[in-house]
């Protein structure tokens, strides 16, 4: 485990080294492939996004969290001239998402699908008609999503679910079909679908089959993408207590579930409680063993790892611009309303179950990313809000247009499960001499776990063991053998090594995701057809970060010694070092000058009256090993300076 870590660490050390170039202007960076443009709001407006539609005429209609549906003329801004907004419909109560179909917009509310139409033609909506409405109990929480049209033109909704009044993190279903996606016909009648869901904010429809992405949570280790078919159960039990219901198509209970995940944990003074800490608990469960007890259970087509791949996914949207968006036509994009960006998919079916890989691809949006929908011109239109989340970014809202410069990034177009490793393509020419060089390939598989606690670490790490490497002719493919797969498990492959054939710049995001529910059949690459090529790799020159001297701790850990600790432990999702993010920075908890022992204390409970300003309470985090837990308490307690030290 510890070379695994340093071998991790150092491929960081290079991705931050890539990161450094381009701010030198050294390398291409994100924005020298596609350029944000920001669309002004009309004065005086708050433009919380929370749905985005693109009307034939080329229009972009946007639903608003505070229940406005506004249609914006020329909201690409041809010819230097201003966006001309129209507000079509007002009064709906938090619409987060909106569609387009048969002359009339769709949005749903809180508590019902809306159907909004303008029978005279004047530009506003004058019927406002209730398709289907759902019991909500006023939880705060209860968000509900879409709607996406299915093929048969019905319409599929996703329900949030409530938290619990103990713990405001546990999820709960007060009301039939809270933490379901339903599936609602036009005539008004409504079919149970799927259960399983806690956050269910992105929803997509992908070749006419319906996805989701959840957010990490309690029962949901990392976020991840998951194919939902009628009578799916994806993990969080809170909706089973619908099942029993006449309509529903999923029989699993929750005694059923909870014979064989135990969600009580602990047992003092005759009552269940959640353990201070869950580090060390033994024999944990992961998901798919959940699926071996009862086939229903759907696993994540791709795992979209927590902290890396975003901290609360949205919208997934499918490349149809016929590649006037790049060169990822066809391919998946996903949302992240924490982190403010958003990320690029590639799925594939393996014996009749999707699976796929996922990268990053954009960072640095205002806000936080919600929705986004394609314009005509093939640019990706961004729906932003972080009202009562928290996000990255400068701004609480907005709506901003992201654009192909035209030029093309070096980047591992995808990544195919091969049945003895993966095949990478790239998106042009590679150095043959680096790709078939193992020493450019470093990777681990892992996997979460199981449980009624907020998240999970990652765990049973594992180091791929990338016995051989082939190239293709063209250099446009890199074969890689592998002979440590592990069904079920996500692997992480970065190719730090690799360069362009004609000019030698990196990859552009050099690290890919991939889930591997299922190993593909078929011939393995013969030995004789593998390089085994492997060059000493230099020794990798780092700087360590300036840690100021203190009273408080004089073995405090520098930055360098303490990151793989943030990322391993997810910390760096909602807090940097010097600026808030969606927590507040480490160095203004430091300013709070809590002891070790207390910053402990408030990562197992944390209380969210410390942090009044931020909006998004902490959520407790047991899972960190304690001696872990005040490594990172010292780190933080050393940055009680003027000014903390910059990674």
């Amino acid at each position: 485990m510890k070379k695994l870590i340093q071998l991790l660490f150092i491929a960081a050390v290079l991705v931050q080294g890539i990161q450094h170039a381009q701010a030198q202007g050294k390398i291409p960076a994100e924005s020298d492939y596609y350029t944000m443009v920001t669309i002004p709001a009309p004065e005086g407006v708050l433009l919380e996004v929370g749905g985005v539609a693109t009307l034939p005429d080329g229009r972009i209609a946007v639903s608003t969290r505070r229940g406005d549906v506004w249609v914006i003329e020329n909201a690409a801004m041809n010819n230097s001239g201003n966006p001309i907004y129209t507000l079509f419909a007002s009064g709906l109560h938090e619409p987060l998402g909106l569609v387009y179909k048969d002359q009339a917009l769709y949005a749903a509310q809180r508590g019902e699908l809306t159907k909004l139409v303008d029978t005279n033609g004047d530009g506003k909506a004058d019927v406002y008609e209730t398709i289907y409405a759902w019991p909500i109990s006023g939880h705060y929480h209860e968000y509900s999503f879409g709607p996406k049209i299915a093929p048969d033109g019905s319409f599929f909704v996703t329900g949030n679910v409530a938290f619990g009044d103990e713990e405001w993190w546990r999820g709960e279903s007060r009301r039939p079909w809270r933490g379901w996606t339903m599936k609602i016909h036009p005539d008004g009648t409504l079919e149970p679908w799927a259960t399983g869901m806690r956050s269910p904010c992105g929803l997509g429809m992908i070749d006419g089959e319906f996805f989701y992405d959840d957010n990490q949570g309690d029962w949901m280790g990392s976020g991840g993408i998951f194919h939902v078919t009628k009578g799916s159960f994806t993990g969080h039990p809170a909706g089973l207590r619908w099942t029993n219901l006449p309509n529903s198509p999923v029989k699993l209970t929750t005694e059923q579930l909870y014979a064989k995940v135990d969600p009580r944990r602990e047992k003092k003074n005759g009552q269940y409680v959640k353990p201070e800490n869950i580090a060390d608990e033994k024999d944990p469960k992961m998901l798919y063993q959940i699926k071996q007890e009862f086939p229903e259970t759907r696993l994540p087509a791709v795992w979209l790892p927590h902290g890396v791949l975003g901290i609360s996914n949205s919208e997934i949207i499918r490349d149809e611009t016929a590649g006037s968006f790049g060169p990822f036509a066809g391919q998946i994009f996903v949302g992240d309303q924490g982190q403010s960006k958003v990320m690029r998919v590639v799925m594939e079916k393996v014996k009749g179950e999707f699976q796929g890989v996922a990268f990053d691809f954009r960072a640095g949006f205002q806000s936080g990313v919600l929705r986004m929908n394609w314009g005509h011109d093939g640019s990706m239109y961004v729906g932003e809000t972080n009202r009562g989340w928290g996000s990255a970014g400068t701004t609480s809202s907005g709506l901003q247009r992201l654009v192909w410069t035209g030029k093309v990034p070096l980047e591992m177009k995808t990544v195919r499960a091969m049945p003895d490793g993966f095949e990478i393509e790239f998106t042009m020419p590679v150095d043959k001499s680096k790709a078939e060089d193992l020493s450019s390939y470093v990777g681990r598989s892992f996997i979460y776990k199981y449980h009624p606690v907020y998240g999970s670490p990652t765990i049973n790490e594992e180091k791929l063991n990338i016995k051989g490497v082939k190239v293709s002719e063209d250099g446009l493919k890199v074969r890689l053998v592998i002979d440590n797969l592990r069904q079920y498990y996500l692997h992480e492959i970065n190719v730090p090594g690799i360069r362009s054939k004609d000019n030698a710049i990196p990859v552009l995001h050099a690290t890919a995701y991939y889930t591997l529910n299922n190993i593909p059949e078929g011939d393995k690459l013969p030995a004789s057809e593998w390089s085994t090529k492997k060059t000493t790799a230099a020794p990798v020159k780092t700087t360590p970060a300036k840690t100021a001297t203190t009273a408080v701790s004089k073995k405090a850990p520098t930055y360098a010694e303490i990151e793989p600790l943030l990322v391993k432990n997810t910390c760096t999702a909602c807090h940097q070092v010097n600026k808030r993010q969606v927590g507040p920075a480490f160095s203004d908890v430091a300013k709070r000058k809590y002891s070790n022992e207390r910053i402990v204390q408030l990562i197992y409970n944390p209380e969210p009256k410390n942090w009044p300003e931020h909006e998004t309470p902490m959520a407790p985090m047991p899972q960190v090993p304690r001696a872990e837990a005040l490594k990172i308490a010292a780190w933080i307690n050393s940055l009680r300076t003027e000014k903390a030290p910059t990674p």
